[in-house]
């Protein structure tokens, strides 16, 4: 008896609940996964390996993950037995390339009712960003498109964020390319339609952007979102649209409103799609430093003394 209450005293003392301050992982600023890991009222996705494994976390309907590349293969063994018609599967373009591919060929052979977002985002980000599309000769959307239509998806649609570049692409037949603010209606159709089809979601990875921005490889938009806090309601309709973390709270006099994060903000601009009367575009203007900063620039510091280093010869 001494024995069972020295056990019981544990197990309760184990489910004392203890309030802490937790801070998960997210998604960056301007990260396509923000928008293409949604899913319509109604459906459900499965994670696969990536950074939009993630969303199994947030409010996304998306649960369950597998091991790299065998997304949706859960549902292959789960469809006979449930009523669910349909689900999605998230997939990354690098997983894709790796082994993910036989996972949409196993769906097709199985006959199952999924789609598959693949996720292209140009960048292995989860691994420090490397290129996806190094080699010339393929590894593009263009390449995803020819193989999976190939392989015998049943409908196929290229979402983007940028539409004008596939102008003059040579598109397969039946292959159609659509805004991301699509989405939405495009996997409402897909859900419909029997067998397994795929969402090519294109759009670069906001950690490689801001690199580029940086190393002058790719243009800086020449425009920024600001937030004027004397209209802002603090509703926080900007950031369930854009699910973005540059969009911070600000406490005012007047209660808690909304700004963004000039420093952290990639200009994906998602922001902008909520119903909201206090954003404002400025276009030209450049970002001001603070009159109380006190950081002086490189050219002001003493030159360093270079260290004596041993000699090496014959050693």
């Amino acid at each position: 008896d001494a024995r069972l209450a020295i056990l019981d005293a544990k197990e309760r003392g184990g489910a004392r609940h203890f309030e802490i301050i937790e801070r998960i992982p997210y998604f960056c600023s301007g990260c396509p996964h923000n928008s293409s890991t949604k899913v319509p009222e109604g459906s459900r996705a499965g994670a696969g390996i990536g950074c939009h494994y993630m969303a199994q976390w947030m409010d996304r309907s998306t649960s369950t993950f597998t091991q790299m590349g065998g997304e949706g293969m859960n549902w292959v063994g789960q469809a006979p037995f449930t009523k669910d018609a349909h689900v999605f599967a998230n997939l990354g373009d690098g997983t894709y390339f790796h082994s993910g591919l036989l996972a949409i060929r196993q769906s097709i052979a199985a006959g199952v009712n999924i789609t598959y977002k693949v996720l292209y985002n140009d960048a292995v980000a989860m691994t420090g960003g490397q290129r996806v599309g190094e080699r010339p000769e393929g590894h593009s959307v263009l390449q995803i498109m020819a193989s999976l239509v190939a392989e015998g998806v049943t409908k196929l649609v290229i979402v983007t964020d940028m539409p004008q570049k596939y102008a003059g692409a040579p598109l397969l037949p039946g292959v159609v390319v659509e805004h991301r603010d699509e989405l939405d209606r495009i996997q409402r159709e897909f859900r419909e339609v029997k067998g397994t089809t795929a969402i090519i979601y294109d759009q670069m990875c906001a950690t490689e952007k801001r690199r580029k921005r940086k190393r002058g490889s790719l243009i800086e938009p020449d425009e920024r979102i600001v937030i004027n806090e004397l209209v802002c309601e603090g509703c926080g309709d900007c950031g369930e649209q854009s699910n973005c973390l540059s969009i911070e709270p600000l406490e005012t006099e007047f209660g808690r409103k909304r700004r963004i994060n000039q420093s952290t903000c990639n200009k994906d601009v998602s922001c902008v799609k909520g119903f909201c009367p206090s954003f404002v575009t400025v276009k030209g203007g450049q970002l001001k430093q603070p009159k109380n900063d006190r950081r002086v620039g490189f050219d002001a510091l003493p030159e360093l003394m270079l260290p004596t280093l041993p000699q090496t010869d014959g050693a």
